[in-house]
């Protein structure tokens, strides 16, 4: 059965946030309080609206335009949403709230939503620091869809990450303040591109040398050689590692510095020759701008590769991908998050439509009803299967599949297989969010 990989958050967020430090979920309440919560929010009646708030850091101190893909993704989706005549004739009610990338401004937007605007749920929430997660769960109010960026999705209940979640999610981070995630990218990497020697960049910053050290943790699971390259954050010398990785004969090069980091290393990779199989990004750089992040290093531009949880935003095959590429037209870019975005807005919609048949409607409850029990869900093919459990135990090892894509000049991204049978049963490997 295909499953999600549930260390995700440590991954798409890695090219922005490692240089931040760490982020804080908030302060947390008791698990009595859990039992108080006020979730019945009266449906509306006649053709009366459907509020849904969704929150952003667009923002922050890591730049506008960072996190706003899910956002617009999930905007898209509703306004095509309510021009086919909305949820059993109720409109979709969007509130926007930009919580500027801090805690307090991210408490603030769940104080806002959640009490003052009365909504039955939120959507693809993208916040740098979601101080509000507990806030949110106590309220019982169903979060859909939103992205793993800190543990919060694996630590509240009522809270349903994109990409789902096996742990307990009662209060405390995975299983005893431990999160887990597979080795699925580097299995594949050995196994259908016969990779043997990977490389890992970081910065000499605390949260960037921290990843890299999970990186390498799983490249040597899989058996790889694994050439360790630090650079200096506020001076870094890429010319000396692109001519390192050239000596040693990386076959992949993975990293935990910023975009901007990258560009840099491309560039300096093309200057000194070294060729490899795939420099590897994650999902959250998997987007259009390719060509003008990299415009100065085409050879290494051409050897990116990207990997994922959700279906390729350039795969026009797929009659998901076109309709999500029509309603997003007037986009200046296209992005994988604009892909997950969309996916949440989905979720949320096919919940709310289960709802409005019962004698409740479209309440906080009901919706969070579905969600909790959501197994396998796929909005439509756009994602790897996504279910929730509350696992007493960590897996040690999971079936996983993912997506992946490789940039090609003049195609864009191009989908390698098909996500839902490019699996593997790998082991599942313990970090500190």
């Amino acid at each position: 059965m295909p499953r999600r990989r549930p260390g995700r958050a440590a991954e798409a967020a890695v090219a922005v946030l490692l240089l931040l430090g760490s982020t804080a979920c908030g302060s947390r309440l008791p698990e009595s309080d859990f039992e108080h919560g006020d979730s019945r929010t009266p449906a509306p009646g006649g053709d009366a609206p459907i509020r849904v708030g969704i929150i952003t850091s667009a923002t922050s101190p890591v730049g506008g335009d960072t996190f706003t893909g899910p956002r617009d993704g999930a905007k898209a989706y509703f306004d095509r949403l309510n021009a086919r005549g909305g949820i059993d004739g109720h409109p979709v009610e969007v509130r926007l709230c930009d919580d500027g990338g801090s805690g307090v401004g991210n408490n603030e937007c769940v104080r806002q939503l959640v009490d003052e605007d009365k909504v039955v749920a939120l959507v693809a929430t993208t916040a740098l620091d979601y101080a509000g997660a507990s806030r949110v769960s106590h309220a019982r109010v169903p979060d859909i869809g939103g992205q793993p960026i800190g543990a919060a999705y694996d630590t509240w209940p009522h809270l349903y990450g994109v990409y789902g979640s096996l742990a307990p999610r009662a209060g405390t981070p995975g299983w005893g303040g431990k999160l887990y995630g597979g080795t699925e990218v580097y299995r594949y990497f050995k196994r259908e591109q016969g990779a043997r020697t990977a490389a890992v960049v970081s910065y000499n910053q605390a949260a960037s040398a921290a990843y890299a050290r999970l990186v390498e943790q799983g490249l040597k699971a899989e058996g790889y050689k694994v050439v360790t390259e630090q650079v200096d954050f506020a001076l870094p010398n890429f010319r000396a590692v692109a001519a390192d990785l050239k000596q040693q004969g990386a076959d992949l090069v993975f990293d935990a510095i910023d975009t901007h980091g990258n560009a840099q290393l491309c560039e300096a990779m093309d200057e000194v020759g070294a060729k490899v199989i795939a420099k590897v990004t994650n999902v959250q750089n998997w987007t259009s701008t390719v060509p003008e992040d990299y415009k100065n290093s085409p050879r290494c531009r051409n050897a990116l590769w990207a990997t994922g949880s959700s279906r390729d935003f350039d795969d026009t095959s797929r009659a998901a991908v076109r309709e999500f590429r029509d309603a997003t037209k007037g986009l200046k870019t296209h992005s994988q998050w604009q892909v997950e975005g969309w996916a949440a807005a989905m979720w949320f919609t096919d919940a709310a439509k289960s709802c409005a048949r019962t004698r409740t409607g479209v309440t906080r409850a009901c919706v969070d009803g579905f969600m909790n029990r959501s197994e396998n869900y796929t909005a439509d093919g756009l994602l790897v299967p996504v279910s929730f459990a509350r696992l007493a135990e960590p897996p040690t090892t999971r079936r996983t599949c993912l997506s992946v894509a490789r940039w090609q000049d003049g195609k864009g991204w191009v989908p390698q297989g098909d996500m839902n049978s490019t699996c593997f049963d790998v082991p599942q490997l313990p970090y500190s969010p």
